[in-house]
C-alpha cells in the first residue's frame, strides 16, 4: 500500500507549561492527531534549534532536553521518550544537499521543548519516531522557504513535517494571567492569517515590511521561520487555519496546514 500524502504542519508552541494547561491550544492539539493519517515518521523543524546551516538532528535515542529556566518542577521531570528517526534525518540532509542548500547531521543532540511539549500533547504515547531539524535565524523567509521545498518529498514517505514556533512571539510582552489580546497582537495575527490563506508568497517572504507591528510581533525572526518551511514543504500554496486563539495576552497560538 501507499503512504497518504501528509500535509505540513505549523504550530505555535507557546509557553513550556502548554502540557498542563487548560487553554483552547491544548484541546487543539490534543485532537490534531485524530484529524491526520498516522504518520511513519516526524520531522520537527524547532525554532529553539538554531544553527549556521540547516542541521537535522540522527540520534536513535534522543534525549528530553529542558531548555528553558524558572518553571515547575514538574516540568524538568518531563520527558518525551520517543524513538529518534535517524534515517529521516539523513534523508532530509540529502533533499537539502541535492537542492543545492548545504546541511549537516548531528548525532546528540536531543528534543528541545519546541518539539516535545506539542509533541506530548498531540502525540502523548511517544511511539512515532522523531528527527528534528534546526532553523537559521540569520537567514530570512525565502531561505526557510526553499528549505521547505527541499523537503516537501518527505511528505510522500509517511514523514509528517511538523513546524513548531510561533505565530507571535514576543516575550517581553508575555503577561501571565492577562487573558485580553492587544491590538498589534491581533493585528499580526489578521495579516498573517490572511497571507497565508491566500497563499501570498510575495507578502509572505517580504513580512517585515508588509505586515503591521513586525518588530513588535517578531522581536527575533526564530519563532516565525518554521512557517515558512511549512509553507515550502506544502508547495507554497494556500494555507487552511487549523486553530487561533491567545495565551497569556499576545502570544499567538494559531496553527496552519498546508498540503
Amino acid at each position: 500500500m501507499t503512504s497518504p500524502v501528509l500535509p505540513s504542519i505549523f504550530v505555535s508552541h507557546g509557553s513550556p507549561t502548554l502540557p498542563f494547561e487548560d487553554v483552547p491550544a491544548r484541546d487543539f492539539m490534543a485532537g490534531l492527531a485524530g484529524r491526520l493519517p498516522r504518520p511513519a515518521a516526524i520531522l520537527s523543524v524547532t525554532a529553539h534549534w538554531c544553527t549556521e546551516r540547516p542541521t537535522a538532528g540522527t540520534a536513535a535515542k534522543p534525549e528530553t532536553i529542558h531548555d528553558f529556566y524558572g518553571f515547575p518542577d514538574a516540568l524538568y521531570e518531563m520527558s518525551y521518550p520517543s524513538p529518534g528517526a535517524p534515517d529521516v534525518g539523513r534523508r532530509a540532509v540529502a533533499l537539502l544537499n541535492d537542492a543545492g542548500i548545504t546541511a549537516g547531521e548531528d548525532g546528540r543532540r536531543g528534543l528541545d521543548h519546541g518539539t516535545w511539549s506539542p509533541l506530548t500533547v498531540i502525540y502523548p504515547d511517544a511511539d512515532i519516531p522523531v528527527a528534528q531539524l534546526s532553523v537559521q535565524p540569520n537567514a530570512d523567509a525565502a531561505h526557510h522557504m526553499a528549505v521547505g521545498r527541499a523537503l516537501a518529498p518527505l511528505r510522500r514517505e509517511g514523514v509528517l513535517i511538523i513546524a513548531s514556533g510561533g505565530a507571535v512571539h514576543n516575550l517581553y510582552e508575555f503577561r501571565n494571567g492577562i487573558h485580553e489580546t492587544p491590538s498589534w497582537a491581533a493585528a499580526f495575527d489578521n495579516w498573517l492569517i490572511d497571507a497565508v490563506g491566500r497563499g501570498d508568497t510575495e507578502a509572505l517572504m517580504d513580512w517585515h515590511a508588509r505586515s503591521p507591528e513586525p518588530g513588535r510581533a517578531h522581536p527575533a525572526d526564530e519563532h516565525l521561520m518554521p512557517l515558512f518551511v511549512a509553507y515550502g514543504a506544502g508547495g507554497s500554496r494556500p494555507g487552511t487555519t487549523l486553530h487561533r486563539s491567545f495565551t497569556y495576552g499576545s502570544l499567538s497560538m494559531t496553527a496552519f496546514a498546508f498540503s
